[in-house]
């Protein structure tokens, strides 16, 4: 009985130590009097600023930024895009952010400290650094990272000593803004349309560039001609005179738009869209520029698999050591690469929007189970869903036909945006449309889509080591290779190390894809019954066949763009032989009317 009682006391007294023990490491850490995370407040980025402080920005192709930087310059903003991350920027990442974020969070975090790092040694003060310049992002939420990369900014920049440097936000949720909502960026029509425009432009000239590189005869002509027709419409956006109704009205009417403030912004709001959209000097801009590009000649008879990218939003658009070089890659080892367009990504946003609203219509709709009688409240019921509705249509609409429009008014080659309800029919049996992070359904989507159509040779998938939401999509495709005996899909987790396996690895791939390409090619030559030598001989006598704005018809079935030229040239020549036939005929009708 009594080791009992002495056996209990020394429990007690355990439990008292390690109680206090605990209490005084809570207390060391701050624990001991726990408080609710609050968001921090950093300095406002004002409008007095704006002459004087620059924005920093980057992560897209070199064609989007500075297309952007030219719609901030123009819009009276101060901005420099940054460098291309590389890999010593990624180490830096590495050195002052989290352990276990995604190579996106380490390249673009580490970039910045690097380029602020070196605006310090080129003289300029920290304070300076801290005070004249802040960095523009995006934002987001949901079960990806992605939603904590804020934070992870911010945790970086404190570690490598600028604390206090501050984070502009763009979030699909509610804009442009700082941390303390201040308007120092103000989203204007300028703006906004600038934006738009500068966003399409980008996507179509990057769709474009990898059409027309591959087959370029001579070597490097495609990259001059895009960078001085990049600078050219760079400029335009950069001096372009802003639509003001005081200035553009009649002397009549001037005194009226200028005591009327209503009327004065209602006609400058429609004024300014119409002269970004339709304008003279935005259409002649775009003329100008596509009458350079025209001047490229292209030999079409290589034969060349298509590449098809897909993946996670920075990993497929970067052109850098963020996803090894692949695109510079690819065209190295003779494929021709077709790029996403950032468009896709918000078509995909509107459509799961409107998705969205229909599957939450049940709780949120304002009566609940009416019965059969009450039609007043079964309509309010059906008006508001369709409301909705309507409202995000109306915005995927015209989203997809100012894209679209872009494309019409820079040549009309590139690729129209893929349709979203189709991709997430084809996805469904294998990936929920309402699972979310990352890009959701699109990968596998995207994968049985462009295999199904023959709109490729094969499907390369690049997206950050040990991301989660690509990890699920990687999952999912086991299945859906098993499905399609005939796809080619290869995805490649890129890092900051780890180059020469992942080109291995394409390499590898790609082989097959040749194979592929090169059948296809000999199959469509045979049927035309024509040797490539003819089909050469009367390409040279047509200039208009060797431009890269030459529009070749697209063939069911038929994945390459030599395959589907040759078959178009055989086309034209078998019909030019029956044009000549029918003259001849003619001729000679004619001639023996007249010996009649």
């Amino acid at each position: 009985m009594a080791t009992r009682f002495v056996q209990i006391e020394n429990d007690v007294e355990i439990q008292r130590r390690l109680d206090a023990e605990r209490m005084r490491l809570r207390k060391i850490a701050g624990l001991d009097r726990p408080t609710h995370f609050h968001r921090p407040v950093e300095r406002p980025f004002t409008a007095e600023e704006r002459s004087k402080v620059t924005i920093l920005f980057g992560g897209f192709t070199w064609k989007h930024e500075d297309l952007i930087r030219a719609v901030f310059q123009g819009c009276g903003y101060r901005c420099e895009k940054l460098p291309v991350p590389d890999v010593p920027a990624f180490q830096i990442g590495k050195e002052y952010g989290n352990n276990g974020q995604c190579n996106p969070t380490y390249f673009t975090v580490g970039n910045l400290v690097q380029y602020l790092q070196f605006l310090e040694k080129e003289g300029v003060p920290r304070q300076d650094i801290l005070d004249n310049f802040v960095f523009f992002t995006a934002g987001s939420c949901g079960p990806c990272r992605f939603g904590m990369y804020e934070a992870e900014y911010r945790f970086a920049l404190k570690n490598a000593g600028f604390d206090g440097f501050r984070v502009l936000l763009f979030k699909d949720s509610d804009g442009i803004k700082a941390a303390s909502g201040e308007p120092g960026l103000k989203f204007t029509i300028d703006f906004g349309f600038g934006m738009l425009n500068a966003m399409h432009m980008g996507d179509v000239f990057n769709d474009m560039i990898y059409q027309i590189r591959p087959f370029e005869v001579n070597k490097g002509e495609t990259d001059r001609v895009f960078r001085e027709t990049v600078d050219g419409l760079c400029d335009d956006l950069r001096n372009r005179e802003s639509f003001e109704i005081e200035e553009r009205a009649p002397e009549w009417a001037k005194p009226k738009f200028k005591n009327n403030k209503i009327l004065r912004n209602t006609f400058n709001v429609f004024g300014k869209m119409h002269e970004h959209l339709w304008g003279k000097d935005y259409l002649n801009a775009v003329a100008a520029a596509r009458g350079k590009m025209d001047g490229i000649e292209v030999d079409r008879t290589r034969v060349k698999p298509v590449v098809k990218i897909t993946g996670e939003f920075w990993a497929q658009i970067t052109e850098g050591d963020g996803n090894f070089h692949m695109f510079e890659f690819l065209e190295r080892e003779g494929a021709q690469v077709q790029v996403e367009p950032i468009a896709t990504w918000v078509a995909y946003l509107l459509y799961q929007a409107k998705a969205h609203a229909k599957a939450k219509w049940p709780v949120n709709r304002p009566h609940r189970n009416p019965q059969w009688w009450e039609l007043k409240k079964h309509l309010a019921n059906d008006f508001g869903l369709r409301k909705k509705l309507m409202g995000i249509g109306a915005g995927e609409k015209m989203w997809n036909y100012l894209y679209h429009r872009t494309i019409k008014n820079l040549g009309g080659i590139t690729h129209h945006l893929v349709p979203q309800r189709e991709l997430a029919e084809m996805a469904h049996p294998f990936y929920n449309q309402f699972a979310r992070g990352g890009e959701g359904h699109l990968e596998v989507g995207k994968n049985v889509y462009y295999t199904v159509h023959h709109l490729c040779h094969m499907v390369l998938a690049l997206k950050p080591f040990g991301c989660m939401p690509s990890s699920q999509s990687d999952g999912v495709q086991s299945a859906v290779v098993n499905k399609f005996k005939d796809m080619i899909f290869l995805p490649i987790e890129t890092s900051g190390e780890g180059e020469v396996n992942a080109h291995s690895r394409v390499q590898m791939a790609l082989g097959e894809a040749k194979v592929k390409a090169k059948i296809e090619f000999e199959q469509c030559l045979k049927s035309t019954g024509k040797s490539l030598d003819e089909i050469r001989e009367y390409i040279a006598g047509h200039s208009e066949l060797k431009r890269p704005f030459y529009h070749v018809p697209h063939r069911e079935g038929i994945a390459g763009t030599a395959a589907r030229f040759i078959l178009h040239v055989s086309d034209r020549m078998n019909q030019d032989k029956g044009t000549r036939f029918l003259l001849r005929r003619n001729r000679t009708a004619t001639a023996l009317s007249h010996a009649a």
